[in-house]
């Protein structure tokens, strides 16, 4: 059924092209048998009526004009022996019409498939835009939108039938970040331009928007449209504007922290340094006064005496070690490159005094090179030992043991474990406080203020220190420190 109505139509056209040549033809032999009796030249009409088949009607109404012009021509106005030029005229005016008119063709349908090649790319690419999210617009060189996707539309709530003919900039109310001038400028020179726009929706509402332009062009090189990309990064810009704002308050409260914390430590300096003196003057002139009434002095006098004076000896210590608390605070760290374990012998070297008359068994493992601030890393040992010493001195047979323990690739830890009384962990928090002790000041001297100077020394080197325990059962203090 399909091939015979093809066929049919093919038929159609044939007819169409003939009968327009037998027309063509016909129409120019009447209007020559007018002008022969005008007595004027006809030959023109034939011409003309083989150029008109030739040009609508193709290759076969082009022939068949010729022919019928030919026999016309030869029957009506020459004798046949005299028409052979004319004849040759004919046919080279129809070969000429025809190429001319198989050119013309040529080019209508490279013209008609480039334009349905365009067509069904731009249909293509137009289904494909549409399948993302993001805002995708294309634009002429006066800024006319020509092109408007499903992004775009989502976004600024504006249809396609909407924005397409409308000015970009005017119809987003366009905020730029640097003149307009200097955009374009740019633009037209590399051909690509990104930046942040503000833009206002239909609904009224602005948006911050990533906006990229790239530029099309021509065969000829020339400026034809702009491919504007969009994404909204209004929540983006949002949370880094609360990010900025809540760096610039963190900086503006560490500032006044650091100048508070400053103050604290002038202060306690001050107050240390300022009660030495009294306190020297106390502690001098009641033992004077032991000295010279100690004959006249009962049993509880002078009990109230060395009371006195032990207290003076124990404020002296703590204010001796809140004066180097404060000190470690306000020193600037010389780091180099040491030897742990000459550090640790010198650190036993200092605590020798308290272990005189202790049975106690030492254990110092292997100890690799640190870099440190070798002064801070001494007093961090002592105070570690000393309290390893004293919390031992219960135990008939103290066990003290120094070395490394597992960590990551670029932290060094050290550890002293001892057997000794231990504590609670439930207390582990108060442990590294100023002034806290987790022992009674009857059973275990000391002012509270040593494990805080280790957490001090130890956060200046940009580690950690951290303990674990077991009552009557010893403890061990750990601290880690970057190896460089």
């Amino acid at each position: 059924m399909a091939r015979s109505k093809l066929q049919l139509r093919i038929a159609q056209f044939a007819v169409l092209r003939y009968g327009l040549a037998v027309l063509s033809v016909s129409v120019a032999l009447g209007g020559a048998l007018l002008i022969e009796r005008l007595q004027l030249r006809n030959i023109t009409l034939f011409l003309f009526a083989i150029a008109v088949a030739a040009w609508y009607g193709g290759t076969g109404a082009a022939v068949l004009a010729l022919l019928l012009s030919c026999i016309s021509f030869a029957y009506f106005f020459v004798e046949p022996s005299h028409s052979i030029p004319y004849f040759i005229l004919f046919a080279l005016f129809a070969w000429l019409v025809n190429r001319f008119s198989s050119v013309r063709r040529r080019a209508e349908a490279d013209a008609l498939q480039a334009r349905e090649k365009l067509e069904i790319e731009v249909s293509e690419r137009s289904s494909l835009l549409n399948l993302t999210h993001d805002t995708i617009f294309v634009r002429d060189m006066s800024d006319s939108i020509r092109y408007w996707n499903r992004g775009a539309e989502e976004l600024y709530g504006w249809m396609p039938e909407q924005a397409i003919g409308k000015n970009s900039h005017d119809l987003l109310r366009t905020v730029f970040s640097s003149p307009l001038d200097d955009i374009q400028e740019e633009f037209l020179r590399t051909g690509r331009w990104e930046g942040e726009l503000k833009h206002t929706k239909a609904d009224g509402t602005q948006v911050i928007v990533a906006s990229r332009w790239s530029l099309r062009r021509n065969e000829r090189e020339e400026p034809i449209a702009v491919l504007e990309t969009n994404n909204d990064i209004t929540v983006r810009k949002r949370r880094e504007q609360e990010i900025q704002s809540l760096n610039q308050e963190l900086a503006k409260r560490s500032t006044e922290l650091e100048a508070t914390n400053k103050e604290l430590h002038s202060f306690a300096y001050s107050v240390s340094h300022d009660l030495r003196a009294p306190l020297r003057h106390m502690a001098g002139y009641t033992e004077l006064l032991q000295k010279k009434a100690s004959s006249t002095l009962d049993e509880k006098c002078s009990h109230y005496i060395q009371m006195t004076l032990d207290s003076a000896k124990r404020m002296g210590n703590l204010i001796d070690d809140l004066l180097a608390f404060s000190r470690i605070g306000r020193a600037e760290t010389q780091k180099t490159l040491f030897s742990l374990t000459q550090l640790v012998r010198e650190a036993l070297t200092e605590v020798r005094d308290d272990t005189e008359g202790r049975n106690i068994a030492w254990k110092i493992g292997a100890l690799p090179d640190f870099y440190g601030d070798r002064s801070m890393l001494r007093l961090v040992l002592v105070n570690l030992i000393s309290n390893a010493i004293k919390f031992t001195r219960t135990r008939p047979q103290a066990e003290i043991e120094i070395g490394c323990a597992d960590g990551n690739s670029n932290d060094l830890v050290v550890f002293v474990r001892d057997n000794g009384v231990g504590f609670d962990m439930k207390y582990v928090n108060k442990l590294f406080g100023v002034f806290q002790r987790l022992h009674d000041s009857d059973a275990f001297e000391g002012t509270g203020i040593g494990l805080a100077t280790v957490q001090r020394i130890i956060h200046r080197h940009g580690g950690k220190v951290w303990a674990a325990a077991v009552v009557n059962s010893g403890s061990t203090f750990y601290f880690s420190a970057p190896k460089t």
